[in-house]
Protein backbone atom coordinates (compact mmCIF):
# COMPACT_ATOMS: atom_id res chain seq x y z
CA UNK A 1 0.00 0.00 0.00
CA UNK A 2 1.39 3.53 -0.68
CA UNK A 3 2.23 5.65 1.60
CA UNK A 4 -0.06 9.12 1.83
CA UNK A 5 1.67 12.25 1.96
CA UNK A 6 0.35 16.48 2.13
CA UNK A 7 2.31 19.28 1.00
CA UNK A 8 2.24 22.35 2.44
CA UNK A 9 4.09 25.22 0.21
CA UNK A 10 2.57 28.35 -1.41
CA UNK A 11 4.84 28.02 -4.52
CA UNK A 12 2.42 26.47 -6.91
CA UNK A 13 4.96 25.26 -9.09
CA UNK A 14 6.86 23.65 -6.48
CA UNK A 15 3.58 22.19 -5.13
CA UNK A 16 2.90 20.30 -8.49
CA UNK A 17 6.20 19.45 -8.95
CA UNK A 18 6.48 17.76 -6.01
CA UNK A 19 3.41 16.09 -6.00
CA UNK A 20 4.34 14.62 -9.30
CA UNK A 21 7.08 13.71 -7.97
CA UNK A 22 5.95 11.72 -5.10
CA UNK A 23 2.77 10.29 -7.66
CA UNK A 24 5.52 8.58 -9.79
CA UNK A 25 6.94 6.73 -7.10
CA UNK A 26 5.61 3.24 -6.54
CA UNK A 27 5.21 3.16 -2.90
CA UNK A 28 4.26 6.77 -2.55
CA UNK A 29 1.06 9.26 -3.30
CA UNK A 30 0.34 12.53 -2.91
CA UNK A 31 -3.13 13.11 -1.51
CA UNK A 32 -3.01 16.74 -0.98
CA UNK A 33 -1.27 19.73 -1.60
CA UNK A 34 -2.17 23.35 -0.13
CA UNK A 35 -0.60 27.24 0.07
CA UNK A 36 -1.44 27.48 3.41
CA UNK A 37 -0.88 25.93 6.71
CA UNK A 38 -3.88 28.07 8.09
CA UNK A 39 -6.36 24.95 8.01
CA UNK A 40 -3.43 22.59 8.75
CA UNK A 41 -5.55 19.83 11.19
CA UNK A 42 -9.04 20.44 9.22
CA UNK A 43 -6.90 19.31 5.75
CA UNK A 44 -4.95 16.35 7.92
CA UNK A 45 -8.20 14.70 8.94
CA UNK A 46 -9.75 14.94 5.30
CA UNK A 47 -6.44 13.69 3.78
CA UNK A 48 -5.33 10.91 6.28
CA UNK A 49 -1.84 11.17 5.67
CA UNK A 50 0.91 9.18 6.49
CA UNK A 51 3.39 12.02 6.90
CA UNK A 52 3.64 15.69 5.61
CA UNK A 53 6.04 17.79 3.88
CA UNK A 54 5.72 21.45 5.00
CA UNK A 55 7.28 24.94 4.31
CA UNK A 56 8.18 27.32 6.49
CA UNK A 57 7.66 30.26 4.58
CA UNK A 58 3.88 30.70 3.59
CA UNK A 59 2.65 34.29 3.81
CA UNK A 60 -1.01 32.94 5.19
CA UNK A 61 -0.25 30.27 7.64
CA UNK A 62 3.50 29.41 8.48
CA UNK A 63 5.09 25.91 8.43
CA UNK A 64 5.76 26.74 12.46
CA UNK A 65 2.27 26.95 13.04
CA UNK A 66 1.07 24.37 10.97
CA UNK A 67 3.96 22.19 12.74
CA UNK A 68 2.68 22.95 16.08
CA UNK A 69 -1.04 22.47 15.54
CA UNK A 70 -0.72 19.36 13.86
CA UNK A 71 1.38 17.84 16.33
CA UNK A 72 -1.53 18.38 19.08
CA UNK A 73 -3.70 16.93 17.32
CA UNK A 74 -1.90 13.89 15.64
CA UNK A 75 1.55 14.02 17.95
CA UNK A 76 2.73 10.60 15.85
CA UNK A 77 2.65 11.71 12.14
CA UNK A 78 5.67 12.63 11.13
CA UNK A 79 6.54 16.29 9.80
CA UNK A 80 9.60 16.97 7.22
CA UNK A 81 10.36 20.77 6.79
CA UNK A 82 11.36 22.11 4.12
CA UNK A 83 12.63 25.61 3.44
CA UNK A 84 15.46 27.80 2.03
CA UNK A 85 16.81 29.22 5.16
CA UNK A 86 19.10 27.24 7.13
CA UNK A 87 19.46 29.70 9.96
CA UNK A 88 19.12 29.23 13.24
CA UNK A 89 16.02 30.85 14.55
CA UNK A 90 13.93 28.61 11.79
CA UNK A 91 15.69 25.11 12.44
CA UNK A 92 15.13 25.28 16.37
CA UNK A 93 11.81 26.88 16.04
CA UNK A 94 11.00 23.99 13.38
CA UNK A 95 11.93 21.03 16.28
CA UNK A 96 10.72 22.87 19.17
CA UNK A 97 7.10 22.78 16.89
CA UNK A 98 7.93 19.16 16.78
CA UNK A 99 9.06 18.27 12.90
CA UNK A 100 10.85 15.06 12.85
CA UNK A 101 13.07 16.36 9.51
CA UNK A 102 14.44 19.24 8.28
CA UNK A 103 15.59 19.47 4.56
CA UNK A 104 17.00 22.19 2.47
CA UNK A 105 14.89 22.64 -1.05
CA UNK A 106 17.74 22.19 -3.06
CA UNK A 107 17.58 18.85 -1.95
CA UNK A 108 17.75 16.81 -5.36
CA UNK A 109 14.33 14.82 -5.42
CA UNK A 110 16.19 11.20 -5.62
CA UNK A 111 17.61 12.03 -1.78
CA UNK A 112 14.07 13.75 -1.21
CA UNK A 113 12.37 10.76 -1.37
CA UNK A 114 15.21 8.25 0.46
CA UNK A 115 14.60 11.02 2.96
CA UNK A 116 11.28 10.68 3.18
CA UNK A 117 11.07 6.63 3.08
CA UNK A 118 13.69 6.82 5.83
CA UNK A 119 11.24 9.23 8.07
CA UNK A 120 8.43 6.19 7.28
CA UNK A 121 10.60 4.11 9.25
CA UNK A 122 11.38 6.22 12.41
CA UNK A 123 14.04 8.10 11.30
CA UNK A 124 15.09 11.90 11.27
CA UNK A 125 16.44 12.96 7.72
CA UNK A 126 18.39 16.39 8.19
CA UNK A 127 20.73 18.35 5.54
CA UNK A 128 24.07 18.26 6.94
CA UNK A 129 24.32 21.78 7.30
CA UNK A 130 21.76 21.66 9.57
CA UNK A 131 23.18 18.91 11.63
CA UNK A 132 25.90 20.81 11.94
CA UNK A 133 24.21 24.16 13.14
CA UNK A 134 22.35 21.82 15.89
CA UNK A 135 25.68 20.68 17.26
CA UNK A 136 27.48 24.27 16.96
CA UNK A 137 24.82 25.29 19.44
CA UNK A 138 25.03 23.00 21.60
CA UNK A 139 28.16 22.93 21.55
CA UNK A 140 28.88 24.39 24.78
CA UNK A 141 26.22 23.10 27.07
CA UNK A 142 26.96 20.85 30.14
CA UNK A 143 28.22 17.23 29.73
CA UNK A 144 25.34 14.73 31.07
CA UNK A 145 25.29 10.89 32.06
CA UNK A 146 25.54 8.71 29.16
CA UNK A 147 22.07 7.56 30.23
CA UNK A 148 24.03 3.43 30.56
CA UNK A 149 24.46 3.45 26.43
CA UNK A 150 26.75 0.53 25.14
CA UNK A 151 29.13 1.43 22.97
CA UNK A 152 27.56 0.04 19.89
CA UNK A 153 24.42 2.17 20.65
CA UNK A 154 26.63 5.09 21.31
CA UNK A 155 28.18 4.68 17.92
CA UNK A 156 24.43 4.09 15.85
CA UNK A 157 23.47 7.37 18.17
CA UNK A 158 26.03 9.19 16.49
CA UNK A 159 25.61 8.06 13.08
CA UNK A 160 21.64 8.92 13.76
CA UNK A 161 22.71 12.41 14.74
CA UNK A 162 25.12 12.60 11.62
CA UNK A 163 21.80 12.34 9.68
CA UNK A 164 22.48 8.95 8.86
CA UNK A 165 19.58 6.86 7.39
CA UNK A 166 18.97 3.27 9.01
CA UNK A 167 19.90 1.59 5.82
CA UNK A 168 23.35 3.57 6.17
CA UNK A 169 24.07 2.54 9.60
CA UNK A 170 23.52 -0.52 9.31
CA UNK A 171 26.03 -0.50 5.94
CA UNK A 172 28.75 1.59 8.11
CA UNK A 173 28.20 -0.76 10.88
CA UNK A 174 28.51 -3.77 8.98
CA UNK A 175 25.55 -4.98 10.73
CA UNK A 176 21.86 -6.17 9.21
CA UNK A 177 19.16 -3.31 9.09
CA UNK A 178 17.00 -4.99 11.55
CA UNK A 179 19.59 -5.18 14.10
CA UNK A 180 20.03 -1.85 13.46
CA UNK A 181 16.26 -1.29 14.38
CA UNK A 182 17.01 -3.18 17.71
CA UNK A 183 19.37 -1.30 19.04
CA UNK A 184 17.52 1.76 17.81
CA UNK A 185 14.56 0.53 20.11
CA UNK A 186 17.07 -0.35 22.99
CA UNK A 187 18.27 3.32 22.73
CA UNK A 188 14.86 5.19 22.61
CA UNK A 189 14.09 2.66 26.04
CA UNK A 190 17.47 3.79 27.41
CA UNK A 191 16.77 7.77 26.99
CA UNK A 192 12.99 7.36 26.98
CA UNK A 193 11.79 9.23 23.94
CA UNK A 194 9.41 7.80 21.50
CA UNK A 195 10.88 8.74 18.17
CA UNK A 196 14.65 9.73 16.40
CA UNK A 197 14.21 13.69 16.04
CA UNK A 198 13.44 13.24 20.28
CA UNK A 199 16.82 10.98 20.15
CA UNK A 200 18.63 13.19 18.52
CA UNK A 201 17.90 16.50 19.78
CA UNK A 202 18.54 14.65 23.25
CA UNK A 203 22.19 13.33 22.20
CA UNK A 204 22.93 16.89 21.23
CA UNK A 205 21.41 18.81 24.02
CA UNK A 206 23.47 16.61 26.77
CA UNK A 207 26.36 15.76 24.44
CA UNK A 208 25.41 12.28 25.22
CA UNK A 209 27.78 11.21 22.28
CA UNK A 210 30.72 13.80 21.01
Amino acid sequence: MKKRIIIFDDDSTRRDSLAMLLNMCHDMECVGAFESAAEAVAMVKAAQPDLVLMDIDMPLGNGIYGTRVIKTEFPSLPIIMQTVFDDNEHIFEAIKAGANGYLLKKTPPDKLLDQLRDAFEGGAPMTGTVALKLLQFFREEDISPSYNLSEREKGILKLLVDGHSYKMIAAKSDISYFTVCNHIKKIYEKLHVNSATEAVRLAIQNRIVS
